[in-house]
């Protein structure tokens, strides 16, 4: 048979907080469309709090900006109304077509096809069973008794099609191309089942409209995975789905054999919590499902942070993960109870810690950010001598009363616990909470001026009763594997993309400065920042001037000597990226220590999100991006890699620099947080 006319094609993907897979989807697609002619990108995007639509926007691609999550479906529909007249090709942000799969598909449309699927393969190549018969209950039966696979090989009794030919009752809707004609014949998606079965829905309904569901296996398509194997809210949607599908298709009274098979199913292996969580779905299934973003458990945050809002640069992860929590949360944030009490000839600049905690547990309990008023931050009147176990106990009792009695006041009964701070374990122990989650971001018991032993018990106690344990050091998480198994994660630092762009104008104080500048941001801490490596620095470069800006933990009297060193002090997070904007070279200076070497500087994203150029002297953690920064094998060569930056300019270009950050956002990795405490993971 000869083949339709062509049409214009729309590639339409949906997205929602997609930034990690996104990118790689639309690269894919000129490749993927050679020999086609007339094609345009749309991507629909559900209101992602990512930097989603940022990323496709670099691309060209067209954006279609919805104001909420209602589903896959009406994403799907939204696409198909930007682009009357076209064929359709639908495709999950997680695909990769293959070179050449979009002229296959194309080429296997005929008069009467309506719909053509790809073969879909994983990354390691192995094919995905994407091509279904109809469900029905004995199907489900068949696959709850023997195996999707098993019971596949014989049709009555299951679903999957294991040796597909050229057409199907359905297939999964990671990828397939939708006629223009089928789309006039038979409308659109249905929007009321939200994620999964709606296009179960569509192309049985195309079926039934004459339009036949082709399987192309010379157009094939990378299915890097999907969060319904991995979420067990997603599964619950996707097994309550098959039973509405049933109902809408064949009636109520056979909606309830479906109901009893897939329960079945979910029964037989209620042992993993995505099973428990489905059968649970079942017994209280809705008509119709909620939307999906919901707080259906009425969840709420608490968090022990290891910084202080008032007083600390506000980068910290705890600071930028649980202010885009209260975006969707009620949070309330703790800053740090501390590690140990400021006393002199032990801790430095000790009566200024003191009179500035004290200023701290004075501002009570606020709302510090207008547009966010679901975050509160409160600081807690502590006694931080931790070496004692009665005082240890009466700290506890102390903060905890004051903590329990904010918590009360804001109707959080029994919230989600964050725990950055090792010494917040006595506070939490007794507290009613829903999970408990370690944000393990440091090895504090690495820090000079703690009791370590202390110290390290109360890190070991966090780990073994927290229900999931992050980290930001893959390092660490390697060494504490043995304690947490598969309750570690590692959750990657991220950056705020939109602060960290730069300023077309520069503060007075730098702008004045004259000749290339070498800089660094973020806190002088005498346990981190190598400063001797900074004054070999100023003395061995001197053509360049060196600024340092931020609160520092000891005497800066010792660059007093060099007119080519400026210590700015501490500047507000709101002005840093226009600090930043003026440096020629971006510095991460670290002591070779413990600290460092479990550490993940989140300045290293933001100094990338800038554009800047690095040099950065060695930690595990680094080598993770030796590709985009400079990493000295010592001093010597320290000196040597900033010499050569400021006459190349460094690795790549600025564009390329922030372009690898992009996926990074705080709001995607406070998103992966929110899946882990709340059980949706």
């Amino acid at each position: 048979m000869d083949s339709l006319p062509a049409r214009p094609l729309a590639v339409v993907v949906v997205t929602y907080n997609s930034a990690s897979v996104i990118g790689g989807c639309l690269e894919a697609l000129p490749v993927a469309l050679s020999g086609v002619p007339d094609w345009q990108a749309v991507v629909v995007d559900n209101a992602s709090a990512d930097n989603t639509v940022e990323l496709a926007e670099a691309t060209g691609a067209k954006v279609v900006r919805r104001l909420g999550n209602d589903g896959f479906a009406a994403g799907v529909n939204a696409g198909i109304a930007a682009a009357p007249g076209c064929d359709v090709l639908v495709l999950n942000a997680d695909i990769r077509l293959e070179p050449g799969a979009v002229a296959a598909l194309r080429a296997a449309v005929r008069p009467g096809v309506g719909i053509v699927a790809p073969k879909l393969v994983g990354e390691n190549g192995v094919v995905h069973h994407s091509v279904r018969r109809e469900p029905t209950p004995l199907r489900v039966l068949g696959q709850a008794v023997l195996g999707g696979t098993t019971a596949g090989k014989y049709p009555a009794l299951g679903e999957i099609v294991v040796r597909p030919g050229d057409t199907a009752d359905w297939v999964t809707g990671a990828a397939w191309l939708v006629t223009a004609e089928c789309v006039d014949a038979i409308g659109t998606l249905d929007e009321r089942y939200l994620l999964y079965s709606e296009e179960t829905e569509y192309m049985l309904r195309a079926r039934d409209k004459g339009f036949a569901v082709r399987y192309e296996p010379e157009a094939v398509a990378v299915h890097l995975g999907g969060e319904s194997e991995t979420s067990a809210r997603l599964w619950a949607l996707l097994q309550a789905n098959r039973v509405r599908l049933h109902r809408e298709r064949h009636g109520r009274p056979q909606s309830v054999l479906m109901w009893f098979a897939v329960a079945l199913n979910e029964l037989l292996r209620i042992h993993r919590p995505r099973h428990r969580a489905a059968l649970r779905g079942l017994i209280g299934m809705r008509e119709w499902p909620e939307p999906l973003d919901t707080n259906k458990n009425n969840a709420a945050y608490l968090c022990f942070s290891a910084q202080d809002w008032w007083y600390h640069n506000r980068a910290h992860s705890d600071f930028q993960l649980l202010r885009r929590v209260a975006k969707h949360r009620k949070v309330l944030l703790v800053n740090s109870i501390g590690l140990r009490m400021p006393l002199p000839g032990r801790s430095t600049q000790f009566l200024r810690r003191i009179f500035r905690k004290l200023k701290s547990v004075a501002m009570l309990v606020r709302r510090p950010i207008p547009d966010t008023p679901g975050f509160h931050v409160m600081t807690p009147l502590p006694l931080p001598f931790y070496g004692k176990p009665w005082l240890r106990k009466l700290n506890s009792v102390l903060v905890r009363a004051q903590v329990r009695a904010v918590c009360l006041a804001l109707g959080m009964r029994a919230p989600v616990v964050v725990a950055t701070i090792p010494t917040s374990w006595d506070v939490i122990k007794p507290v009613p909470r829903a999970s408990l989650v370690y944000n393990r971001s440091d090895r504090h018991s690495a820090f000079p001026e703690s009791d370590q032993v202390t110290i390290k018990a109360l890190e070991d106690e966090l780990l073994e009763h927290s229900d999931h344990v992050l980290y930001v050091s893959r390092a660490l998480q390697e060494e504490d594997e043995p304690q947490t198994g598969a309750r570690g994660h590692f959750l990657d630092h991220g950056v705020d993309l939109d602060h960290f762009r730069r300023r077309d104008q520069l503060p007075a104080d730098i702008a004045s400065i004259q000749g290339p500048v070498i800089g660094f941001f973020g806190s002088l801490d005498d346990y981190l920042v190598d400063f001797d490596l900074l004054e070999r620095v100023a003395k061995e470069i001197p053509e360049a001037h060196l600024v340092l800006i931020g609160d520092a933990t000891c005497s800066m009297e010792r660059y007093e000597k060099y007119s080519n060193v400026t210590w700015l002090d501490f500047r507000p997070y709101e002005q840093i990226p226009a600090y930043g904007t003026a440096f020629d070279v971006a510095l991460m200076p670290w002591l070779d220590n413990d600290w460092i070497k479990h550490a993940n500087p989140i300045k290293l994203k933001e100094y990338l999100a800038l554009g800047l150029p690095i040099v950065s002297t060695d930690f595990p953690e680094v080598q993770h991006y030796t590709d985009r920064v400079r990493v000295a094998a010592g001093a010597d060569d320290f000196i040597e890699q900033i010499r050569l930056t400021l006459k190349d300019g460094g690795i790549g270009t600025p564009e390329q620099r922030r372009r690898s950050v992009l996926s990074a956002s705080w709001d995607a990795r406070a998103r992966d947080l929110m899946r882990l405490a709340e059980g949706e993971a």
